[in-house]
């Protein structure tokens, strides 16, 4: 465990730099979440389209 002193108990931490390939990994999580975010949308969409459609056509006769 780090030793505390005075000085380092209420240090404030510098954050570190971002690197190239942690903005890289930044930009791709958000871009495959907006995709996600997307995709579920168009099957909520799609879902209550064919519900809908199911609701409204007339059952078939059985014999």
């Amino acid at each position: 465990m780090a030793k505390l002193t005075k000085t380092s108990v209420f240090k404030a931490q510098v954050p570190k730099a971002e690197t190239p390939m942690d903005k890289t990994t930044r930009i791709v999580r958000k871009m495959v979440e907006e995709e996600a975010q997307k995709q579920q949308a168009k099957n909520d969409r799609l879902r209550i389209a064919r519900l809908e459609r199911e609701a409204n056509t007339p059952a078939k006769p059985t014999r």
